[in-house]
């Protein structure tokens, strides 16, 4: 395939809802931004709340009407949640499954008795990344955190030594795997395909979160040695459980809508027939909807029927996996009509100028545009959700594989430099006990290796693909 650099497409845009001119438009991106960042750091409002203000502002400063505006907005708002809201759901399902019927802990315990010394660091990168496929950051984060606490203090280890690399691989899963939000908001906005991106996904996330995590972690030992808190060593949900799923039983679990996803990816790139049989019973079980159902109406056997779980418990534990998801469900969405706006007012035509002009990759673009939302407003998915409707019409003329390598970008971008205005810095912080220049010499220097070098080597992949 062809290098991966920007080029003026031909995909013929709708007609801009206003006719401002590239000079106003560029002001009005960076008012809109503005305002979005001043409302999430200043005032504290919710996520949701700012993206809806800041889509209205940036249709306004464009000199677009306030009708044609509220309609880009409700129209990306609506089509965001139907191509993801679900998704999102399904994964908060299986997470709360996984966390709740002690699968999780059955995973952890089960590597931790065959890891000791040197090994121990690794394990944990082991752990993290498993549990956080379906897993969002912050549940991981809970879920981990006191099994990094006592492995630390048990087995006399360094706690930036064992917590780093369980960091690490949440963080990666978080930012560059779907299901989380993020990259299927991404995958959505750009059009790429889910199978081909997880593949990829994968092959960026290794070397990624090994860098970021052991390797690191040797380093952020050395500059910030602190013991693990007696205070936050929380109980772990399966203590209460006469019984947990079996460790085998429960990794399959997890990884069955990854295994389906990229089964199909595989079929489409070997067979590359829609009228094959075998493709079509792949596009079926591999789409994201249908494999993460597969796999959360297995989990209600494997998982919670395992650990004991009535069908009353299990009615409670499924309803209670999606109230806390309404806030990210909205957010999402709210980011999927700040991003339709942008389109509409015409901003995808002035970033393809701006791009042959300046003669900057699209990767590298997507790249930096991440990277300035994410150090602007502190969360990687507005970050990820505002990047990903900026760069979206530079997808228009690119291979698969190529769309995919885009959302991976703006994926490794929506991570970097991790700090003060970011609740996982603060939630990191508290549960170490780290002050907050201790948190920046490791938590935030870590998010910054995964960003650096997640985008280095999605440019080294772009060419060879």
């Amino acid at each position: 395939m062809p290098r991966l650099s920007v080029e003026i497409l031909a995909a013929d845009a709708a007609e801009p809802i206003t006719s401002a001119g590239n000079a106003q438009l560029g002001i009005a991106v960076l008012a809109g931004i503005a305002v979005i960042v001043l409302l999430i750091t200043k005032l504290k409002l919710h996520a949701f709340l700012a993206l809806t203000i800041g889509s209205l502002a940036l249709g306004a400063f464009a000199g677009a009407p306030l009708d044609a505006t509220i309609k880009s907005f409700t129209t990306g708002l609506g089509n965001t949640v139907a191509g993801v809201g679900v998704l999102i759901a399904l994964g908060a399902i299986l997470g709360k499954l996984l966390a709740d019927s002690g699968g999780a802990d059955q995973i952890v315990d089960t590597i931790l008795a065959r890891a000791g010394g040197r090994a121990m660091p690794w394990a944990m990168v082991l752990i993290a990344s498993v549990i956080g496929l379906p897993l969002f950051f912050e549940v991981g984060i809970v879920l981990l955190i006191p099994v990094v606490l006592l492995v630390a203090k048990r087995g006399d280890y360094s706690l930036m030594r064992i917590g780093i690399p369980a960091l690490a691989g949440l963080s990666v899963m978080h930012g560059l795997i779907p299901p989380h939000p993020g990259p299927l908001v991404a995958i959505d906005a750009v059009g790429a395909n889910l199978g081909v991106t997880l593949a990829l996904g994968l092959v960026v996330a290794v070397p990624t979160v090994i860098i970021a995590g052991p390797v690191f972690s040797r380093y952020a030992a050395r500059w910030v040695d602190v013991p693990a808190p007696e205070n936050m060593i929380p109980v772990r949900p399966s203590e209460d459980l006469e019984k947990r799923p079996d460790f085998g039983v429960t990794v399959a679990t997890v990884m069955l809508p990854v295994v389906l996803m990229l089964v199909k990816a595989l079929v489409d790139i070997v067979v590359d027939d829609p009228e094959n049989g075998v493709q079509k019973v792949t596009d079926v079980i591999g789409s994201p909807l249908i494999a993460l159902l597969a796999a959360v109406i297995v989990a209600l056997f494997t998982l919670g029927r395992a650990a004991g779980f009535t069908k009353d418990r299990l009615s409670s534990t499924v309803e209670k996996s999606l109230a806390p998801i309404a806030g990210v469900l909205l957010i999402v969405g709210a980011g999927g009509g700040f991003k339709q706006t942008l389109i509409d007012i015409g901003v995808g035509r002035m970033i393809l100028d701006f791009s042959e002009n300046w003669s900057i990759p699209a990767l590298l673009l997507a790249w930096l545009i991440a990277v300035a939302i994410r150090l602007a407003t502190g969360s990687a998915t507005v970050a990820t959700i505002s990047a990903a409707g900026l760069v979206a019409p530079l997808a228009a003329g690119m291979s698969t594989s190529e769309t995919a390598l885009l959302v991976l970008a703006i994926g490794a971008g929506s991570l970097f430099f991790s700090h003060v205005n970011d609740a996982g810095f603060w939630l990191v912080k508290e549960y170490f006990g780290m002050t907050v220049g201790q948190t920046i010499k490791t938590w935030s220097v870590m998010e910054t290796i995964i960003s650096v070098v997640g985008i280095v080597i999605v440019l080294l992949l772009s060419l060879v693909l």
